[in-house]
């Protein structure tokens, strides 16, 4: 990759405090000094918690999915299972593995961690970890939140890429992560 004369530098933050702070949501202000010497006293960051996605793989090769209502695009969504990683979890894996079974009542002995990605680097803090899970296997019944209404979707995998491509699936986290999983298994 060949840099040019113009290669962006990071802003300074000259101050920063919370104006809006809950358990779900926090939103930042900062006053900033950009490269050019300008400043910007209202950019606003939500300062979000990290969170995992995963691509989970049944022995048979089907894909479990779940879809549910999403209340600010105020639609229902097919998506791969995920969420937040909670405070006091320090690694995504686990997280990943515990939002498969919570949503969905399957589980993996193992998830490989694929990438890393940002969703939003512009107005959002947190990262997306995106998880393979192979031989998923039902074992629970699901165990969700108050205001999770999840039905669980068995898709075979030779289909998946045309949901996409077709716009089934456009929430972008599975979108990204079910394209770079079927790279990554080969297909």
């Amino acid at each position: 990759m060949e840099h040019t004369e113009n290669t962006p530098k990071p802003w300074k933050v000259l101050k920063s405090e919370m104006v809006f702070e809950h358990k779900w949501y926090k939103l930042r202000r900062d006053h900033v000094a950009l490269p050019n010497g300008r400043e910007m006293d209202d950019y606003f960051v939500s300062v979000r918690p990290n969170v995992v996605l995963t691509f989970p793989l049944t022995e048979d090769n089907h894909v479990i999915f779940v879809r549910q209502y999403k209340h600010a695009a105020g639609n229902i969504f097919m998506e791969l299972p995920g969420g937040v990683i909670d405070e006091d979890e320090t690694d995504p894996s686990a997280a990943a593995m515990r939002e498969l079974l919570e949503e969905t009542g399957y589980t993996s002995d193992a998830v490989e961690p694929l990438l890393e990605v940002i969703d939003n680097p512009t107005k959002d803090t947190n990262k997306i970890y995106f998880f393979l899970a192979r031989n998923v296997r039902k074992v629970a019944e699901q165990d969700l939140d108050e205001s999770e209404d999840i039905e669980v979707l068995k898709v075979p995998l030779a289909d998946v890429e045309k949901l996409v491509l077709g716009g089934s699936i456009h929430v972008s986290g599975s979108v990204a992560l079910c394209l770079l999983a079927i790279r990554k298994l080969g297909l």
